[in-house]
């Protein structure tokens, strides 16, 4: 018999679509006693159930007096079974009576699926037993290749499976982290803004978001934040964050009391390698042009000066969101005067690297925040972009971007 061809045979069986993996291994099982290449008299399907140590029978086929449904053999009664985990496939002769009655007196079997544990034994999940009218050492081989194809196509099946529930859970994540990010544009009194957050995976952990309480038309939080971990975990925390910051502007609380609270929250709900950073800034409606901040630990935002080339940053006045249970914040403000302005990134944009390691850099960034100056917030937002991608357009390496731009118009 061609053991490849065999194991290509239980592949292609097993390539029909069924419901369950009960199925699946009950479709091969009528396939191989139904092959006129085999002397088979009989075949059955035993599923373990770790709960009562017990292999359920759940499928039989061939010409042979039929076993009552759902009969079981007691695993510590029955050492033929026990034996699977090391021999993969055995030759034995019958010991239950019962089966004995039924015409079983040797039988081969092979062990197919994940091994599981029922006490100190390892087992196989399925069992497949055949009575053959005579024994020869092609059965054992070809019993050997069938437990093979099909463990093999189980596991794959599960694979597929988690596959296709992490692609829908990834997809849920990211139409829920989508639908709360803010529109791109907004424009509040004196002020013209623009964010986009670029993650680098499905979902990201960066997170923006323009913050109102409701009825307030005078003061608008702008937040941009940056969770130290990747992935699920990172976006996990950011919607966290976001949602946090977004219950507490309703209370119109003071800025530096607000994110002191939320550090404590994350504290708790967070161990201290997921900490964020991230920066606050509160926008009021006078001309005065009076901008409230607190910066934990995040990446200074620069403020573009109209009158001259001049670049300030606003430091950090806390530290990072999270491991510091009794930190306290504190603001600090800044003037934006007409055409004045203010870039806040995550570490994303200077971060980016080319093949050889270089970084897009602060002062790339800068210079490009001042030779794209008269643009608009938009199209300042998408040149920066565009310049970091072709910057580290060559190398694998990526993070999450985010970049708001305001700018005091009038």
């Amino acid at each position: 018999m061609d053991q490849h061809k065999l194991y290509r045979t239980i592949q292609i069986l097993a390539e029909t679509p069924f419901r369950t993996e009960d199925q699946l291994v009950s479709h091969v099982l009528e396939s191989i006693v139904k092959s006129d290449q085999m002397a088979i008299r009989g075949g059955r399907i035993w599923k373990l159930e770790v709960t009562t140590g017990t292999y359920r029978l759940i499928h039989q086929s061939g010409d042979m007096p039929a076993i009552d449904k759902n009969f079981r053999i007691k695993v510590q009664d029955y050492p033929p079974f026990q034996q699977l985990s090391k021999k993969s496939t055995i030759v034995s002769r019958e010991s239950n009576q019962y089966l004995v009655h039924k015409g079983i007196k040797m039988f081969s079997a092979t062990g197919v699926g994940e091994k599981l544990q029922w006490k100190n034994l390892t087992l196989y999940q399925y069992v497949i037993g055949i009575t053959a009218t005579y024994v020869r050492q092609e059965m054992t081989f070809a019993l050997n290749i069938i437990s093979t194809a099909l463990t093999s196509v189980l596991r794959n099946r599960k694979a597929e499976t988690k596959a296709r529930l992490l692609e829908a859970d990834l997809d849920k994540a990211r139409e829920i982290q989508k639908s709360i990010l803010p529109a791109h544009e907004l424009k509040f009194h004196n002020y013209d803004l623009y964010g986009v957050s670029l993650p680098d995976r499905v979902v990201g952990g960066d997170l923006f978001d323009y913050l109102k309480a409701t009825g307030d038309n005078e003061r608008l939080g702008v937040v941009i934040g940056d969770a130290a971990s990747k992935g699920l975990s990172a976006a996990s925390q950011a919607l966290y964050v976001s949602g946090a910051l977004r219950m507490g502007v309703e209370y119109q609380t003071k800025i530096g009391s607000l994110l002191t609270r939320l550090n404590a929250l994350v504290n708790r709900a967070f161990t201290s390698e997921h900490f964020i950073s991230m920066v606050y800034a509160e926008l009021n409606a006078s001309d005065r042009g009076l901008v409230i901040y607190v910066n934990a630990g995040h990446s200074a935002p620069l403020i573009l000066r109209a009158g001259s080339n001049d670049v300030e940053r606003l430091p950090a006045t806390g530290q990072i969101v999270g491991p510091f249970p009794r930190e306290i914040y504190h603001s600090d403000f800044t003037i934006l005067n007409r055409g004045d302005i203010m870039l806040l990134y995550t570490d994303g944009i200077v971060e980016a690297s080319t093949e050889r390691g270089e970084m897009f850099g602060e002062g790339r960034l800068i210079h490009a925040l001042r030779q794209h100056r008269k643009k608009t917030p938009r199209e300042l937002c998408a040149q920066i972009l565009e310049e970091v991608q072709v910057h580290s357009r060559m190398t694998d390496y990526s993070d999450d971007k985010t970049i708001v731009v305001i700018k005091r118009s009038r």
